[in-house]
């Protein structure tokens, strides 16, 4: 069954961009892909008229073929930009399979392992960056029925912290484990923030809260940085949602450096090469916690993803916290209930997107480009506010 035609939309909130895909084949099914692209949507619009070639004319059950075309017959190095755009790409490609099959995804890709998945929360926390509004904060999600969240307490932190903001980030830290301890697991995010030294010091510091990870603890390219925090800590390490290929992958599992793995589906070619590299992950003994930052389609791929996987962990979510209309975009959107997400039944991703509802929350524009709000997290202290500014 070939492809005929695709269209690209973009939903913007105040901090994020969500990209669409709806690709058409011969006989009239859609299938829709998403990502979340940093900085780049308008590039990532562009770029899907350059390989245009490879997505129309093309039959859709032919995954593998569409990502040698996008990584090997266009010969340059595929990075952030195309590896997104594949990965939309080829979630629309399994979402109109499985609706031909009349089959969710997971049961294409071997069945699943469980009946419910583990959630965490982040984007819960937008106040002010004091102790006492974190803690609040996370008294509301634990009230949602949470039994687990993650924040990063370290404001515009750069390599090293003053003592005053070291001495802040740990208050924080603090006063979100007073209202979680036996509750909900903390999860620390560093944002690839931190020299290495830094990076051990604040882990020491707060082993003694038993966080379930520390996140990027150290810039995403620096391995060799990675495996000497991994080498002075007894708390996990997790990273991977900045990384877009399985070899990439493949260095840190060689090299012990990593326990958890957060592949990003909607960054590393999408759901095929994600479920490879999780495999692989497994073969080292490496648990894999997927980064989740996107809306509903982004969301209940990934979640038909970690259905199938013997060593996933827990799937992050930010729509219940954070601009809560992108559930609007389709429906049924897979909701979390007492802390887990259900599984889904429906062919395809088992959503139905609402194009109308897209059209009319559009991103913001400077003439014909398309902004990017960001989030500026390395010079504004209150970036978790998420308002765009």
């Amino acid at each position: 069954m070939k492809i005929v035609d695709f269209k690209n939309f973009v939903l913007g909130t105040p901090w994020r961009n969500l990209s669409y895909i709806v690709i058409e084949l011969e006989d009239g099914t859609t299938g829709v892909g998403e990502a979340r692209m940093v900085g780049k949507t308008h590039t990532l619009q562009a770029y899907f008229q350059d390989i245009r070639r490879h997505i129309v004319g093309h039959d859709v059950h032919d995954i593998e073929a569409l990502y040698e075309r996008i990584t090997l017959l266009d010969y340059g190095v595929a990075h952030e930009v195309e590896m997104t755009a594949l990965a939309m790409i080829e979630m629309a490609h399994w979402d109109c399979i499985g609706k031909l099959a009349n089959v969710p995804v997971y049961k294409l890709l071997g069945g699943k392992v469980r009946d419910k998945v583990p959630a965490y929360a982040n984007g819960w926390y937008k106040g002010p960056r004091t102790p006492e509004l974190f803690k609040e904060a996370a008294q509301k999600v634990v009230d949602a029925g949470y039994t687990a969240l993650k924040f990063d307490p370290f404001g515009a932190g750069n390599l090293e912290l003053s003592r005053e903001e070291y001495t802040l980030s740990l208050d924080i830290i603090e006063a979100v484990n007073d209202v979680t301890e036996g509750k909900a697991r903390m999860h620390i995010e560093m944002h690839g923030r931190f020299a290495p030294h830094q990076a051990i010091e604040i882990a020491r510091d707060i082993e003694k809260y038993k966080p379930a990870w520390i996140e990027e603890p150290c810039r995403p390219e620096d391995v060799p940085a990675l495996q000497k925090v991994a080498q002075h800590t007894i708390i996990p390490i997790a990273t991977g949602e900045r990384l877009y290929s399985a070899n990439q992958f493949r260095e840190l599992f060689e090299l012990r450096c990593v326990d958890i793995c957060q592949l990003d589906m909607t960054q590393c070619g999408g759901m095929y090469e994600s479920k490879k590299i999780a495999s692989t992950a497994e073969t080292y003994n490496v648990m894999v916690a997927p980064h989740n930052v996107g809306g509903i389609i982004s969301t209940a791929a990934t979640l038909q993803l970690m259905f199938t996987l013997r060593n996933g962990k827990i799937l992050e979510h930010f729509n219940d916290f954070t601009d809560q209309f992108v559930k609007e975009a389709g429906s049924p959107y897979p909701e979390v209930i007492d802390g887990h997400f259900q599984l889904p039944e429906g062919p395809g991703w088992g959503i139905e997107l609402d194009l109308d509802f897209i059209r009319n929350h559009p991103p913001g524009y400077n003439g014909d480009v398309i902004l990017d709000p960001g989030l500026n997290m390395f010079k504004k202290a209150n970036w978790s506010q998420r308002d765009g500014k």
